[in-house]
């Protein structure tokens, strides 16, 4: 038989294996334990090489799709799964002794548990806070054994909570919940504490089964004191609150500047707009209708900001300090700013009638707010006033006062004309409209909390928001014009996971969201407006929300989905966010505008610095809202046993989460306090089913509750369920 014969036979007894559908290859890659590359699904499919080009088409469209995510090594894993090996934290110690660890890096919603596997540290048993470097591996109910590889380092070793005395010692009573019982502390160590005062306090001990001991380092104040209230989130989310001695140096030997080189921009009679209870004013802004004749109806914009990248140069000590601590935190009764006070409140706020540096956008739109130009400058400008939100629309609406008067005509008509060009543009683009309430703490003289009411938004407001989107679309224009780096504001579109949780909800509720097309921001949009003042309205708004990504930053741009924007960066805000006065240096480098560039260091470091730089903002948001929800319950204490009406905001299968509608504030309704029956959670729907009754509780549903406990310590309330379901 000839060499030929032979091949030819081998050939017609090979079986030929039929390719693998989309959902056996995501199957595949969501049952591992671990992410897979190609090689690995090739093999599990028996694809010969001829499949290869095939493959990889495949797999670049599941993840175009969001059906699989890729990490280290282009290997594939479920969305938001975590890679197979990672930097985790000892998040607690449970009581059967099972050491609990999170992900360090950010995830979206939740992040999953981490079980510890025993055995697998040598030596000294790693205590909270610790952090590992490990091995993962994926289980089958979404949570992960960790092997470790090595520990990095112990993490913070305080908590803050409440002393109180006993016969031995005493106790401290953790102010964060997730630590589930209290910690004691000897004679010794009780130090200057008094009972009842909020105390910083050492571990000493973690990693025993008995009663975990304290030593007390640092009085913070009276619990129960409205000034402490701001304390205890700061402290328990590790916010820097001292800055470094030699950045506080350098503060204060800095100097106005004078015009030099700069663009003269005093002519302008730019305005700052803010809330009357703002500290800092870092953005004017400017407008007149556009005086060429080819642009009928359009408009000429300025937008000014602060010039901070004058004072703040790349790895000096205030530029230490202010990209660790990434931004500035905001809470009732204080700031804990970025920079320091003598720039934050001083040199780079634009006070009115003061020379102060800036970095200037002009921009020119057509009548229907499409950036047609803009030009960036380095100046010096002087603010014509300090106008707050209200007395700007009181003058819009008729009602000027001495000093928005004279403005009214020459400066206030112009911005609201501008407006409401910017305002067609965004309605043509199509973008997320989701009015989220905020919560605004009004502490009296004393210091004490007089009320919480809903915070107000009106057309001043999204006037600035619009100014400012226009000027940071403009500053990411620029940079991808000159070649420059940019640290991207990005949003990407929802999951795929969350998208069809979501589609299947609003199925339930009669709203039919696309299928088997690209989602964009306006299929939200649509079904918002349909479900607007219907009893349904705030169950979809809800829905809509929590299927979101989380905004971050990144040198990468997927674009922003929410703002309906293929680029998206901030510019406008460089004295209280760090990414801000990186976009400065790059717009100065490219422009040359000076000193104070983005130097080559930096921009190497802009995937590590977005990271870092997103972590510092959630951290804020945690901390923020964290104090606002121990305002809330400050203020309600003494109303134990009072009725309130309020809305479903949450449903879990341990129970439900209600919002009150006179404050905002939340709480919790144990399952356990429910009607007597057995109650299934059904995630679909978002709802507790009652097994024999049928009694259902669902999202958004509008209940009447009762305050059983507010927890002044810890910051949670406790309800009964009245009426409702």
């Amino acid at each position: 038989m000839s060499k030929k014969e032979k091949k030819t036979k081998i050939k017609t007894k090979t079986k030929e294996v039929p390719r693998p559908t989309k959902h056996q290859i995501i199957s595949f890659i969501e049952d591992s334990p671990a992410p897979v590359g190609k090689r690995e699904i090739a093999r599990a499919f028996r694809l010969t090489a001829g499949d290869r080009i095939w493959l990889k088409g495949v797999l670049k469209e599941l993840a175009a799709e969001g059906q699989v995510e890729r990490g280290r090594k282009r290997r594939l894993a479920k969305p938001g799964a975590l890679p197979e090996v990672a930097v985790i934290q000892v998040d607690r110690i449970d009581a059967d002794g099972e050491v609990i660890c999170r992900p360090v890096k950010e995830t979206d919603g939740q992040p999953p548990i981490i079980y510890l596997k025993p055995g697998s540290h040598r030596g000294t048993a790693p205590g909270e806070g610790d952090r590992l470097l490990a091995r993962l591996k994926r289980l089958g109910d979404g949570t992960y054994d960790a092997q470790i590889i090595r520990m990095i380092g112990t993490g913070p070793a305080r908590l803050i909570g409440v002393f109180e005395p006993t016969a031995e010692g005493g106790i401290v009573r953790p102010t964060d919940r997730k630590h589930k019982s209290d910690y004691v502390v000897g004679s010794a160590d009780i130090g200057k504490a008094r009972p009842g005062d909020l105390v910083s306090a050492e571990i000493l001990d973690t990693r025993g089964y008995g009663a975990r001991r304290v030593k007390i380092v640092e009085r913070l104040g009276r619990m129960g004191d409205a000034s402490t209230i701001s304390l205890v989130a700061i402290h328990q989310n590790g916010i820097p609150v001292e800055f470094p001695p030699e950045a506080l140096k350098q503060s204060e030997a800095a100097k106005p500047v004078s015009l030099g080189k700069r663009t003269d921009l005093r002519e302008f009679p730019l305005v700052t707009i803010d809330g009357a209870d703002a500290r800092d004013f870092d953005d004017a802004v400017w407008a007149a209708p556009d005086g060429d004749p080819k642009n009928a109806g359009g408009w000429h914009l300025i937008v000014a900001i602060a010039d901070v990248s004058w004072y703040v140069r790349p790895a000096d000590p205030l530029d230490r300090s202010a990209r660790d601590r990434g931004n500035s935190c905001y809470f009732p009764d204080r700031v804990v700013p970025m920079l320091p006070e003598k720039l934050s409140n001083d040199l780079c706020s634009l006070r009115p009638h003061e020379d102060r540096a800036c970095m200037a956008v002009h921009m020119w739109i057509d009548r229907d707010g499409r950036l047609k130009r803009h030009k960036f400058v380095r100046g010096l400008m002087k603010s014509a006033a300090r106008l707050i939100y209200e007395q700007v629309q009181a003058a819009r609406d008729g009602n000027p006062d001495d000093v928005t008067g004279p403005l009214l005509e020459p400066v206030i008509a112009p911005l609201y004309g501008a407006y409401e060009a910017l305002l067609r543009g965004r309605a043509a683009r199509g973008t997320l409209e989701l009015e989220i309430p905020e919560r605004q703490v009004i502490l009296g003289e004393d210091g004490h909390i007089d009320r919480i009411v809903p915070r107000q938004r009106m057309d001043s407001h999204k006037l600035i928001e619009e100014f400012m989107i226009l000027a940071n679309v403009a500053a990411a224009e620029a940079l991808e014009a000159k070649n420059r780096p940019a640290m991207y504001r990005i949003h990407e579109p929802p999951p795929m996971d969350k998208l069809e949780a979501l589609r299947q909800a609003l199925e339930g509720l009669g709203y039919k969201l696309a299928k088997g097309e690209t989602i964009r921001p306006d299929h939200f949009t649509g079904i918002l407006a349909k479900a607007q003042g219907t009893e349904k309205e705030t169950l979809v708004s809800t829905l809509i929300l929590r299927s979101q990504s989380q905004a971050k930053y990144s040198p990468d741009n997927p674009g922003h989905f929410g703002l309906a924007l293929r680029r998206y960066c901030h510019f406008t805000s460089p004295i209280r966010r760090y990414s801000d006065l990186l976009v400065h240096r790059s717009l100065i480098a490219g422009y040359k505008l000076g000193d104070g560039a983005l130097s080559d260091e930096e921009a190497e470091k802009f995937d590590e610095i977005g990271e870092h730089i997103s972590s510092t903002e959630r951290r804020a948001t945690v901390a923020e809202r964290d104090a606002m929800d121990r305002y809330t319950t400050a203020f309600l204490a003494e109303r134990a046993g009072a009725t309130f009406t309020a809305k479903i905001s949450g449903v879990t299968r341990f129970g439900l989460f209600v919002m009150l509608d006179e404050t905002g504030a939340d709480g919790l309704i144990p399952i356990s306090t429910l009607a007597d029956d057995y109650f299934i959670h059904d995630e679909v729907n978002h709802a507790l089913v009652g097994e024999r009754t049928g009694t259902t509780f669902t999202l958004s549903d509008p209940v009447v509750v009762e305050l059983v406990e507010a927890d002044t310590v810890t910051g949670g309330m406790v309800f009964t369920i009245i009426e409702g379901g």
